[in-house]
């Protein structure tokens, strides 16, 4: 990789441990207009039970925790964060996903009055007996509306075909029922083991200056009393899928699949990197570049939907390819071929190189946006890795040896599974 572009991603980042015992993490980025900030918790839906140094035995909770507490948080005894935001003018929002969860802001102006109200209400939570019953109630018809959903059901179908035991099966929001054992009680725990500052990172790019973040940071941050060690729940997943095709009927326009190969899992830091070493696999095997594509798109087999995507994070690893079919069966077979075929005759070198230079040029781009460079921040900082250039290095490095290696861990048809979901007949 060309040093300048590594030593100037690698000079804009700064670590910093703040006194609290926060990790800021900053990259100004001259010239830009926005400033996008998140605060994020190592917290997701698969965390479903836990310890501490403080407990004897292992914390079993409810599916759906994680993201149950996303929603919560906003609400506190002094307003809505929502409406805080308004004043200033930011754009806010939170997600959850299977291991983690965070709160970000975008804004142009009133940085800092932004960043302290962002600071402050992930840190103060109210709940009461009143307002869990409540959010229950919505939380329940949002998964109830999910259900309804073809593109979030052939997803989930999957990964519960996939993952017999890992919890990366259930639905980030839980279930109707598993929400119903959440409690006020419960929400307080969970938040003061996750949501402490140990725990989390603060990540920065754009517009600002790195003095504004450690003003707001002195200024509403104080120190956990207690720092906390967490011992999360751990799985003990089969290498097998435990089905290999799963269909169900919805008010869809046309078919929808999903095929997945069920890979291998490493450190949170080997998954990261095997991550992006088979988003490049999965371009050499189907990508709009491959010869299989070309065909499969001139069949009419797939269309313009067609994607992949890699999912990994702690105890799960796997290579998805998705979108609308007319015969997604079929599909699902040439790609399990297409596998086949390449596991025997070798990769192309050229398609290698075509693929390898394609996905350096999408990392270029990614660290051109503020949110991304936030994002990618963090992913890096729970990985345990320190280096913000490495996905960008490796995709660089990336070798033939490396791309046919990751095509015996983690695209064996033997672990595979095929989703679908058909429309409902007149």
């Amino acid at each position: 990789m060309d040093n300048r572009i590594q030593e100037t991603l690698k000079g804009q980042m700064q670590a910093i441990r703040h006194s609290s015992g926060l990790m800021l993490l900053l990259y100004p980025m001259k010239g830009f207009s926005t400033v996008y900030a998140t605060f994020t918790t190592d917290l997701g839906s698969v965390d479903t039970g836990f310890k501490t140094q403080y407990d004897d035995d292992m914390v079993d909770v409810p599916e759906g925790v994680a993201h149950f507490l996303e929603h919560k948080m906003f609400e506190n005894e002094d307003g809505d964060a929502f409406e805080k935001y308004a004043k200033t003018g930011a754009s806010a929002n939170a997600f959850t996903s299977f291991d983690k969860t965070s709160y970000l802001f975008s804004c142009t102006d009133r940085f800092e009055e932004s960043l302290a109200i962002l600071l402050d209400f992930v840190r103060r939570p109210y709940f009461t007996k009143e307002s869990v019953q409540k959010e229950q109630g919505i939380i329940g018809q949002e998964i109830r509306m999910y259900d309804d959903s073809g593109d979030w059901r052939v997803m989930f179908n999957l990964l519960e075909a996939m993952y017999q035991v890992h919890p990366v099966r259930i639905d980030i929001a839980g279930t109707v029922e598993s929400i119903a054992e959440i409690d006020a009680d419960l929400l307080y725990r969970c938040h003061r083991t996750f949501y402490n500052l140990a725990n989390m990172v603060l990540c920065v790019a754009g517009n600002f200056e790195p003095e504004q973040v450690l003003r707001v940071a002195d200024r509403v941050l104080k120190p956990d009393e207690k720092p906390i060690e967490i011992t999360r729940k751990a799985w003990e997943e089969p290498r097998e899928v435990g089905k290999q095709l799963v269909e169900q009927k919805l008010p869809v326009a046309a078919p929808l699949f999903e095929f997945g190969f069920k890979g291998v899992s490493g450190s949170r830091k080997e998954n990261l990197k095997n991550q992006v070493l088979d988003e490049i696999l999965a371009d050499i095997i189907c990508g709009e570049s491959s010869p299989l594509y070309r065909r499969l798109y001139d069949e009419g087999i797939i269309n313009s939907t067609f994607d992949s995507e890699v999912m990994s994070g702690r105890g799960y690893h796997c290579i998805l390819f998705s979108g609308e079919s007319r015969k997604p069966k079929e599909a699902a077979k040439e790609i399990a071929k297409e596998v086949e075929r390449i596991r025997r005759e070798g990769i192309d070198p050229e398609l290698f190189e075509l693929c390898r230079r394609a996905a350096f040029g999408r990392y270029i781009g990614l660290y051109g946006r503020p949110e991304s460079v936030a994002g990618i921040m963090g992913a890096i900082y729970f990985s345990g890795e320190d280096d913000i250039c490495m996905p960008l290095e490796t995709v660089f490095s990336a070798t033939m040896g490396q791309m046919e290696e990751r095509l015996e861990q983690a695209m064996n048809p033997e672990y595979s599974a095929l989703s679908i979901i058909w429309p409902v007949e007149e």
